[in-house]
């Protein structure tokens, strides 16, 4: 193990500990969909989003991890209600996510579906938790001035239809469309994979007292980030080992879904995932501390083999 995957394991546990002090107890009428959440939020991972907005936010200045906390944790929920939603029959019907058997196949699929609207909810539930931390942020130079609400209204924007959830309905939309033009295709990367990237992101400097000009070059970093992301998961979906990965290979063509990959091939998918991650990190580069950890963080999540 490298010297930056030991840091990466530390940064993931340290981001574990954050968002496990956030589940609800498995207890009262409800205790199966709560089961069923925590069965999600717990199958593992390197918590890439928490970690990414925990990053940022230390790049940016921020020390105090209060403040951000209950909002990593509130992503990571997002994300996993996405993947167990993405995960149903009715969407890609796969059966594994991180080597085990998927939340619908083990609690069912109506209450896989509720289990995913839970933490859905419970993110936000979450989030507002951080108006609770008595610490005095400057105000922003934004929209709004208030950097809480401006780093709530972020997380749900990004979430919602004119992010993960828009660029999910152009992904349906798209499946068996031979026709499906490269611009749709870079409409579903970023806002389907990106748009919570940049939450993240966006999140993490806004609260450790970024400029919005500065959140803003966060924005196109982070973007070209998700993007690049998800196409070396197209190149991996189909070159990939499914037993590293942890979950079945060639689900894009049986699912009959344009991929970058099979619109340009995958030396051009490979030469496109290399530009924009270059470019990601030249915009990184305007904080100094983003060498320590950030850019090797976006490096390896660019380059990585699961």
């Amino acid at each position: 193990m490298s010297d930056f995957e030991k840091a990466l394991l530390e940064k993931a546990e340290e981001a574990e500990k954050i968002i496990q002090g956030f589940l609800p107890k498995e207890e009262g009428y409800q205790k199966l969909v709560i089961e069923a959440m925590n069965y999600s939020i717990l199958a593992g991972g390197k918590r890439i989003r928490p970690v990414l907005m925990m990053e940022t936010y230390r790049a940016f200045g921020g020390e105090d991890l209060s403040v951000v906390a209950p909002f990593m944790a509130a992503i990571e929920m997002i994300h996993n209600y996405s993947l167990v939603h993405d995960d149903l029959p009715a969407m890609d019907n796969d059966e594994y996510r991180r080597g085990r058997k998927t939340t619908h196949v083990v609690y069912g699929p109506g209450m896989a579906t509720l289990a995913g609207d839970g933490l859905l909810n419970l993110a936000y539930e979450t989030a507002i938790k951080s108006f609770l931390i008595n610490a005095n942020l400057d105000s922003y130079d934004g929209d709004v001035a208030d950097r809480r609400v401006k780093a709530l209204q972020i997380l749900a924007e990004k979430a919602g239809i004119y992010g993960m959830v828009g660029g999910q309905c152009a992904d349906i939309c798209a499946e068996g469309k031979s026709e499906a033009t490269l611009e749709e295709l870079l409409f579903i990367h970023e806002n389907k994979t990106a748009a919570m990237l940049e939450s993240s992101m966006m999140i993490g400097a806004i609260l450790a007292g970024a400029d919005s000009k500065a959140v803003s070059e966060i924005e196109k970093a982070a973007s070209k980030i998700g993007i690049a992301f998800q196409i070396q998961d197209d190149i991996l979906d189909v070159t990939g080992d499914e037993k590293e990965l942890g979950k079945p290979i060639g689900s894009d063509e049986k699912n009959e879904k344009t991929t970058y990959v099979s619109l340009n091939g995958i030396e051009a998918s490979k030469e496109e995932v290399k530009k924009l991650s270059d470019e990601a990190c030249d915009i990184l580069r305007m904080t100094k501390k983003s060498e320590e950890f950030l850019i090797p963080l976006v490096l390896w999540m660019i380059s990585r083999n699961k």
